[in-house]
């Protein structure tokens, strides 16, 4: 089901795919983060930051991925390998 929904991502030159890994970069340095925050035995305080900041990062990615198939559902949809609505409201739902 993913792999259908990362067919309507838009090309690599586009805004939104841009969007999604600058997204994912900031995710990934964040989980960085939180690796060495843990690693220095921080605090709890300090390690639940860096779990929420790489939770809503990862968050955000997902919705934007979703809304970019939703959008070509939209725009495309009888278009082969266009998500169907029921396939989104499954993928959506599953970030939830």
């Amino acid at each position: 089901m993913v792999a259908e929904i990362a067919g309507s991502l838009p090309n690599a030159d586009s805004d939104a795919q841009k969007k999604i890994v600058n997204r994912l970069r900031r995710a990934q340095g964040q989980l960085g983060a939180l690796i060495a925050t843990v690693e220095t035995g921080a605090g709890c305080r300090d390690v639940v930051h860096q779990l929420a900041a790489v939770s809503k990062a990862l968050d955000r990615a997902g919705f934007l991925v979703i809304s970019e198939a939703m959008k070509e559902c939209l725009i495309n949809p009888d278009a082969e390998g266009s998500p169907q609505s029921e396939e989104i409201e499954k993928l959506f739902l599953s970030l939830a």
